[in-house]
């Protein structure tokens, strides 16, 4: 997994525009969470898909930009979560026991 860092309010524009290309997600992770840990663990012990941004956000050294991200594309903030952005919009999101690369691949097939 090629994980981009998400940890400047600056990418979230960045995310925004890069969707109307490709597919970006946002991964939610605290660092302090077993949860969080066993959703990140699921992730990457997958094959990610080609033609998709995968952005890593530490909530507890940014957890500004997790409000701004909940700001931004109306979703309530959850921990673990992950989020589907596509043309500008968060058109998916799901936290704890849903986070898994089948239900990513599920969405990005939609």
């Amino acid at each position: 997994m090629n994980w981009i860092p998400l940890n400047h309010h600056s990418q979230l524009e960045t995310i925004a525009e890069k969707s109307y290309h490709q597919p970006q997600i946002i991964f939610k992770h605290s660092t302090r969470c077993s949860i969080s840990s066993m959703a990140l663990n699921r992730i990457e012990k997958s094959s990610a898909p080609e033609g998709v941004d995968f952005y890593y956000l530490d909530l507890l050294a940014h957890r500004s930009i997790s409000n701004a991200i909940a700001e931004k594309w109306n979703v309530p903030h959850e921990s673990p979560q992950v989020l589907l952005i596509r043309n500008g919009s968060c058109v998916f999101d799901t936290s704890h026991s849903g986070i898994s690369m089948q239900v990513i691949n599920s969405e990005l097939a939609r």
